[in-house]
């Protein structure tokens, strides 16, 4: 065998037990995937209860309820870009808590035109400004946590909120893989995650 030859299955080799290693501890680095996606905190008591917008499951407006009712904060600030039918999605969020039977008090809608975390994080620290709030939890889904807690420190003091992340169905940050809709969250936060650290 040529000294060539002898190199080239060497190398063979090392990619194939890098490849038999990556694939039996694929639940270990795919779980470390998903969870470098979520950040949250242990809420404080608050003045408000800010709720981001883009999430059709409800959950984020639910764990905001939550949060009041527990006392942590009086009322939430719902993010409510368009939605569909000429509806916000801070009305359809707040209909789907006041059906869980939570106050519709307890809730004010903001509707507004932002299509991006980045632009949402400025109409909705705008408006707290504009109501005097210095102290505020942020609740999002979890998958969305980290990225949008990044994204509020670069114009908030951090030291002015905590950030709380909410369940979402099709997001588990420990078997993310196991479903087609966990496995499109995850890439697409991701993909979202690498732009904001480019500044894209």
């Amino acid at each position: 065998m040529t000294p060539r030859r002898s190199r080239i299955l060497r190398w063979l080799a090392a990619v194939a037990v890098l490849a038999v290693a990556i694939f039996l501890t694929r639940s270990l680095w795919l779980a470390t995937l998903g969870g470098l996606l979520v950040e949250s905190q242990e809420p404080f008591h608050a003045e408000m209860i800010v709720v981001l917008a883009g999430d059709q499951s409800g959950n984020r407006i639910l764990k905001a309820a939550e949060l009041i009712q527990q006392g942590y904060a009086p009322k939430a600030l719902i993010s409510g870009p368009g939605c569909c039918y000429n509806r916000s999605e801070s009305d359809l969020a707040i209909a789907l808590a006041v059906q869980h039977g939570y106050p519709q008090d307890w809730f004010i809608p903001l509707p507004n035109s932002a299509r991006s975390t980045v632009e949402e994080a400025s109409v909705m620290l705008a408006e707290l400004d504009r109501r005097h709030i210095h102290r505020f939890l942020l609740v999002t889904s979890n998958f969305h946590s980290r990225r949008a807690a990044r994204i509020y420190r670069r114009v908030a003091s951090p030291s002015s909120f905590r950030v709380v992340a909410a369940s979402h169905p099709d997001f588990s940050p420990g078997g993310w893989w196991h479903s087609r809709a966990g496995k499109r969250e995850c890439l697409i936060e991701w993909i979202k995650t690498v732009a904001d650290w480019f500044g894209i």
